[in-house]
């Protein structure tokens, strides 16, 4: 008896594996999948630029980094004794403005080489919906908590993105002509944009991703946002926020993307790694014990003999002083 309806994904042309660099940027589903490739040993760059919700910030952030543009100083803003910039998520702050530029400066200049070093860039779209700034009449990325009367909300057109993206597209192909781009759509829910309004912005999403992967043979389409909706049809696959899917469901969501863009050889690595990852987090219960161990030196064993293709450094260190020494 099938309890499900099953999505069927098309693997990638060239899959992923341990020699590729990947860059993950956009909402928080992007730090979701960034954190999982990085904790099973990826070489990965994740979110640089903190969560960020809207297209048209994604891509003005990646452009910028692309010509080595600078931010304007009149996005920087002080809240709660720290200095914040309307381009970037409040994971980047500073203890004053010029601290903010230089770590921003710091972030761009590491994105940018992963831009032209990545063989895969991944991008998640959270929200169609903006923010403009009607000081400056731009789009922001965050507004910081601000005073609304600052700000004005409004639909992204279709149209506008995809003359940013092309844009884009157009210069990250002259510095690096092999990428592939994974886009996705947030499974997480902008519900207080309204249930109906939600909704749409997800569909324009959907649409923007749909004309993005027809027009360049790089781009290619994860249903994230289809997973959830619909293999996972159930408020019991989210948190209690009733917005963001549970790890569970990110869990499922991300043995899809394993199954439909690594490699075999790879699938093979990354189980492996996860049946160490599984150890490291198992609780004792007599961890002085002969049994116990025993346990840890075929643990570190393990480890040793993944060195150096993977950096286990930290988590040898972490057994060894678990470890008695007679």
């Amino acid at each position: 008896m099938l309890l499900q309806t099953k999505i069927q994904i098309p693997q990638l042309e060239t899959q992923l594996n341990y020699d590729q660099e990947i860059l993950t940027i956009g909402s928080c589903f992007s730090t979701v999948i960034g954190r999982k490739l990085l904790e099973r040993k990826f070489n990965t760059l994740n979110n640089p630029f903190g969560t960020i919700f809207n297209p048209l910030s994604i891509i003005k952030l990646l452009q910028h980094t692309l010509n080595g543009d600078a931010f304007p100083e009149d996005h920087i803003i002080q809240h709660q004794g720290r200095y914040l910039h309307y381009d970037f998520h409040s994971d980047i702050f500073g203890n004053s403005p010029s601290d903010l530029m230089e770590k921003i400066e710091a972030c761009t200049e590491r994105t940018a080489k992963s831009l032209k070093e990545s063989a895969t860039l991944i991008i998640t779209f959270g929200t169609a919906h903006v923010y403009e700034y009607i000081k400056s009449n731009t789009t922001v990325a965050n507004c910081h908590k601000q005073s609304s009367q600052l700000f004005e909300k409004r639909l992204l057109s279709l149209s506008e993105i995809l003359h940013s993206f092309d844009h884009f597209q157009k210069n990250l192909i002259k510095i690096n002509p092999n990428i592939q781009i994974i886009l996705t759509v947030s499974p997480v829910r902008h519900i207080k944009d309204g249930i109906a309004e939600n909704q749409l912005s997800k569909s324009l999403l959907r649409l923007l991703c749909h004309e993005i992967s027809s027009r360049y043979e790089q781009a290619s389409y994860f249903p994230s946002y289809e997973i959830m909706m619909d293999e996972l049809r159930d408020y019991r696959f989210y948190k209690e926020d009733m917005i963001h899917p549970t790890a569970q469901a990110e869990d499922y969501i991300w043995e899809k993307f394993s199954q439909a863009f690594f490699t075999e050889d790879t699938k093979k690595k990354i189980l492996y790694i996860e049946n160490i990852l599984k150890a490291l987090s198992h609780k004792a219960f007599n961890p002085n014990g002969e049994a116990h161990q025993k346990f840890l030196s075929n643990l570190l064993l393990k480890m040793e003999q993944l060195t150096p293709e993977f950096d286990f450094s930290n988590e040898i260190n972490q057994v060894k002083d678990l470890i008695q020494t007679k």
